[in-house]
C-alpha cells in the first residue's frame, strides 16, 4: 500500500491500458480518479460496453479509492471542473497524472497516405490524443508545480520518433513522447517527473474482440495475426505504472520514453499470466527487417 497517501488521474481509464493502470494504482492503496465518455447511462462513439463507473468500483475493490469522472477532455471547461473537483476534494493534492486519452483505432485509416485519409478522422485523431493531452496538463501541472512533486506519464506507442505507418497516428504518437520530452525540461525546477510509456502488442478487451478470441484462448489470434503470440495485457502496463508511481527515485527516468518491456527487467514484474512479455526483443527478431 505505497500509495496509500497519493492522488493520481487516469485520464482515459475506461477500458485497456487506462482500466488497468487505474486498478494497479489502486492496488497499492492510491486514490484515482478515473475519466472518460461512457457512463451506464451514456455511451460515447466508440460504442463499447465498458463504463468508468466499473473502473471506478475495479480500483476499490483492488484497495485503492476509485472515483468516476465523465469527462471529454477535449473540452477545456469540463476539465477545467474537473481539476477543480480534486483540488477540492483532496485539499490541493495531485501526485500523478496519466494521460491515456486515445480513441483513435475506428479514425486510423491504415494504407492510406496524407492525401487520401480523411482529414476530418486525421484532424479529430490529433485533437484527441495531443490536444487533450495538453489540455488535461495544462490544468493539472499548476497544482504539481504548487507542491513541487509529481509524476507525469504520456501513453504513447513506440519508443522513438520512426515513422509509424500513417501519418496520423505517428503524429499523435511521436506528440505524446516529445510532450514528456519537453514537460520533463519545462518541469525539472519543481521536482517533477515527466516520461513516455509504450506498451507492446497490447491484448486489450478491444483487440481480442478484433482478433476473435478471449483472454482464455488468446493464443489462437496468432491465426489473424503471428505476432500476436508476443502480445500483453493491459495489467502489464499497469504494473509498469504501479512501479514507477512507488519508485522514490523515479526522477533518474525524466525526460525518456521507457517501455513495459524494458521496465519489467527494472522492476521485475510479469504479466497477469505469469510471463514475461518483451516485446522489443521479438520485433528486433521477428517483424524488423
Amino acid at each position: 500500500m505505497n500509495l496509500k497517501n497519493k492522488i493520481a488521474l487516469v485520464a482515459g481509464a475506461t477500458r485497456g491500458a487506462g482500466r488497468a493502470m487505474a486498478i494497479k494504482l489502486g492496488e497499492a492503496g492510491a486514490t484515482v480518479y478515473v475519466t472518460g465518455r461512457t457512463t451506464r447511462r451514456e455511451q460515447s462513439p466508440m460504442s463499447r460496453k465498458e463504463t468508468i463507473e466499473d473502473s471506478a468500483e475495479l480500483v476499490t475493490k483492488a484497495g485503492g479509492t476509485g472515483i468516476a469522472v465523465q469527462v471529454d477532455h477535449t473540452d477545456e471547461a469540463q476539465v477545467k471542473e474537473l481539476i477543480q473537483k480534486i483540488k477540492d476534494e483532496q485539499n490541493g493534492q495531485l501526485d500523478i497524472l496519466i494521460n491515456d486519452i486515445w480513441g483513435g483505432d475506428p479514425l486510423t485509416e491504415w494504407g492510406k497516405d496524407i492525401a487520401d485519409h480523411d482529414l476530418h478522422k486525421g484532424l479529430q485523431m490529433q485533437d484527441q490524443a495531443v490536444r487533450a493531452h495538453i489540455i488535461t496538463a495544462h490544468y493539472a501541472v499548476p497544482i504539481m508545480k504548487k507542491n513541487k512533486s509529481g509524476l507525469i506519464i504520456e501513453i504513447t506507442d513506440g519508443t522513438d520518433y520512426n515513422y509509424r505507418q500513417n501519418f496520423y497516428y505517428s503524429l499523435a504518437k511521436v506528440s505524446n513522447i516529445h510532450m514528456a520530452k519537453a514537460m520533463a525540461e519545462d518541469l525539472k525546477d519543481y521536482s517533477i517527473t515527466a516520461v513516455a510509456l509504450t506498451p507492446g502488442f497490447l491484448r486489450s478487451e478491444a483487440m481480442l474482440e478484433y482478433f476473435g478470441v478471449t483472454e482464455e484462448n488468446w493464443k489462437e489470434g496468432v491465426n489473424v495475426d503471428p505476432h500476436f503470440i508476443a502480445s500483453e495485457t493491459p495489467f502489464y502496463i499497469g504494473e509498469a505504472v504501479k512501479h514507477l508511481a512507488m519508485d522514490e527515485d523515479v526522477h533518474r527516468f525524466n525526460g525518456r520514453t521507457l517501455s513495459t518491456w524494458e521496465l519489467s527487467e527494472v522492476y521485475d514484474f510479469k504479466d497477469a499470466d505469469g510471463t514475461q512479455p518483451h516485446w522489443g526483443n521479438y520485433f528486433k527478431e521477428h517483424v524488423e527487417e
